[in-house]
């Protein structure tokens, strides 16, 4: 895909090119029925995915400073080559805030779901920075898509392209906006074991026959099913989470204490805000020079305020 002439619209693909406050440059993606979503350079974060009726369907924190470029406390961040705290590196990994490039040469990548979608194609490298903190040759890919129905599908390439093996984690740490986090329930993660962050991450199981939210909520599922729902009551409607080479599950939730000290949240944004995404963290993924792995992740909207099977599973 070429870069469009900034904003103007390219009809084949349904593109345009915008720039933010800081001349950073964002594509906004559009389907015939009016659904859209906008990927900013910086960070490749998807930032905006709205409904056909123009109803904002990703969290963004109402005190996200647009004027300071930064992975901003919302939408879909790229987590990597680590998710969380790791050492000396950046939390969440460095590829959140490193400007990308637009991919001039896609289709050379097996990328394979553009047939009548509006999509783009990002690339990052690793800078000679980078290379200081994490001396590893590699080429992260990311293609955003825009179903005809209106999903949201990201689909991530990493190669290692060097001589020696390196090693990472990964995860499409999605924000979610929902009514209100009391009315929310994930279906899905029944008996699968977990990580919780909150008791030194030990591991447990869920024993509950859905994830509901009553306090501070920090977990990564682990070896979860391939499809997980999060039903929205109030909204009535349902996030229908799919993915493929992501084998685990982040689910997160500040709650009101943790939010008053995070400097980039809202004092009650915690209350509209759900994380769930999918993600490598338990198992980090090896690739030998030349080899390559593949993530995607395509969320769906049900207006309904329930999962019936046929939906999920």
């Amino acid at each position: 895909m070429g870069h469009p002439a900034a904003a103007v619209w390219d009809s084949e693909v349904a593109t345009a090119l915008v720039k933010d406050c800081n001349g950073i440059d964002q594509i906004k993606l559009r389907n015939p029925h009016g659904a859209s979503a906008k990927v900013s350079l910086y960070g490749g974060q998807v930032i905006s995915w709205k409904n056909n009726q123009g109803e904002e369907l990703l969290f963004t924190s109402s005190k996200v400073n647009v004027k300071d470029p930064k992975a901003i406390r919302g939408g879909i961040p790229i987590c990597f080559p680590q998710f969380g705290n790791c050492g000396s590196h950046e939390q969440h990994g460095f590829a959140r805030n490193k400007i990308w490039a637009v991919d001039e040469d896609p289709l050379s990548h097996s990328f394979k779901d553009s047939n009548r979608k509006s999509y783009v194609d990002l690339l990052l490298k690793p800078s000679e920075e980078d290379l200081k903190f994490w001396p590893h040759g590699f080429e992260l890919r990311l293609r955003v898509c825009l179903g005809l129905d209106g999903n949201l599908t990201l689909i991530s390439r990493v190669t290692n392209t060097k001589e020696k093996p390196f090693s990472f984690s990964f995860a499409f740490h999605t924000y979610l906006s929902v009514s209100d986090i009391s009315e929310v329930r994930i279906e899905g993660l029944e008996t699968v074991d977990y990580f919780d962050n909150l008791s030194e991450r030990e591991r447990f199981t869920e024993q509950g026959d859905a994830i509901t939210f009553e306090a501070e909520f920090e977990r990564v599922y682990l070896r979860s099913p391939n499809c997980v729902a999060v039903i929205d009551h109030e909204k009535r409607r349902t996030f229908v989470i799919k993915k493929d080479g992501l084998p685990d599950v982040v689910v997160w939730n500040p709650w009101e204490k943790k939010s008053k000290v995070m400097a980039d949240m809202g004092y009650d944004d915690y209350r509209k805000m759900v994380c769930v995404g999918g993600a490598v963290i338990e198992k980090p993924i090896s690739l030998k020079p030349g080899e390559k792995w593949a993530g995607r992740l395509e969320i769906n909207l049900a207006n309904s305020s329930f999962c019936s099977e046929p939906l999920c599973f």
